[in-house]
């Protein structure tokens, strides 16, 4: 039987912590620091309605 991958929730921690990055780096880089990939950081802010245009 195959084992099923942890899910990793994001926490309101984590969503506070991308909109405080947003704009500032870069999808890759705030990926690296939430230890998740920049599509899930991009569906993240995307569904949250934050931009993640640099300023």
């Amino acid at each position: 039987m195959a084992r099923r991958k942890k899910t990793n929730y994001w926490t309101a921690a984590h969503v506070k912590m991308l909109r405080k990055m947003a704009g500032k780096k870069s999808a890759k880089a705030i990926g690296r620091d939430l230890k998740r990939s920049e599509s899930a950081v991009r569906f993240k802010a995307w569904s949250e309605r934050i931009s993640l245009a640099m300023k």
